[in-house]
């Protein structure tokens, strides 16, 4: 059995590797694949294979799957074109490799979902299904850490900023996320399920503000701006303007529920509750 991660460097494919390791796959049955295989040296150390692979080359790709039982799909990031091609790269060289479980990380109801970007989701699931590779979708909600990233920012600021209003997102932690894939890879029964996973509960950025404020000892408001004003403050952050541009439209689409339905499918997989609010700032302010 070898279980394939693509984008095993990043926050989520980390984590995913180190699930697998915790559930007692060997690490030698474990495939990371990265653009710089350097970067994770210390994982080629422990025993896991590390091997080159980038989604811009679907030849790497398809050497990189090659004899490979599962992959972890991690969705690319980038401009949205560029996502695309990415994806479409992976699942050429996928299909090429003979790959037998496609486990692709996407957006929660991906077909209708009204996420300026989620397009690409969409089309990806539906490239993932034409080629016929056995499959199964995650449809991950927002990270706590997309938010919880920021927030010594928020303290000294006394505001979390955003465009969301009164909408409400099912955060849960990307470990949450990363065991559910962990579960998908090391279990039977998942081939051809679309898995909507979200926190236990949806919260809306007054709730998250009020924790903030009460674990900072600080009073930290949650500041809600028109979706072009906080376009531009986060350009003015740093953040590239495609970035900046696809966060805002995102949180304009959460102030209208995009991100607010709430399933258990995420805890019944992993067999526990998933991350509240509490435990996510603590562990940010610990960080």
């Amino acid at each position: 059995m070898t279980i394939a991660i693509t984008a095993a460097s990043g926050h989520l494919g980390r984590l995913v590797v180190e699930d697998l390791l915790g559930r007692g796959v060997p690490a030698g049955q474990i495939r990371a694949i990265v653009r710089t295989p350097e970067k994770v040296q210390d994982l080629a150390d422990r025993g896991v294979q590390v091997v080159p692979g980038d989604y811009a080359d679907a030849a790497s790709l398809a050497e990189a799957l090659r004899g490979a039982d599962k992959w972890v799909f991690i969705s690319s990031s980038g401009p949205d074109e560029d996502r695309l091609n990415h994806h479409l790269n992976a699942i050429k060289g996928a299909k090429e490799a003979g790959v037998g479980h496609v486990i692709y990380t996407s957006i929660p109801q991906a077909q209708t979902n009204p996420i300026g970007f989620a397009w690409v989701h969409k089309d990806t699931e539906a490239a993932v299904k034409e080629s016929g590779l056995p499959h199964t979708f995650l449809r991950n909600n927002w990270y706590w850490e997309n938010l919880t990233a920021t927030l010594p920012a928020s303290i000294e600021h006394g505001a979390i900023i955003g465009s969301v209003g009164e909408g409400r997102t099912a955060f849960a932690s990307r470990a949450d996320y990363a065991a559910a894939a962990g579960v998908v890879a090391t279990t039977e029964g998942h081939v051809g399920k679309v898995y909507e996973l979200t926190g236990d509960r949806a919260y809306s950025r007054a709730e998250i503000a009020a924790e903030v404020s009460r674990q900072a000892g600080k009073e930290v408001a949650a500041v809600n701006l028109e979706p072009a004003e906080y376009r531009k403050t986060l350009e003015g952050f740093g953040l590239p303007a495609f970035l900046a541009a696809g966060l805002a439209d995102a949180d304009s689409k959460i102030s209208e529920g995009a991100l607010a339905e709430v399933t258990d499918t995420l805890s019944t997989l992993i067999g526990r509750p998933t991350t509240t609010v509490a435990e996510a700032v603590t562990e940010a302010l610990k960080a």
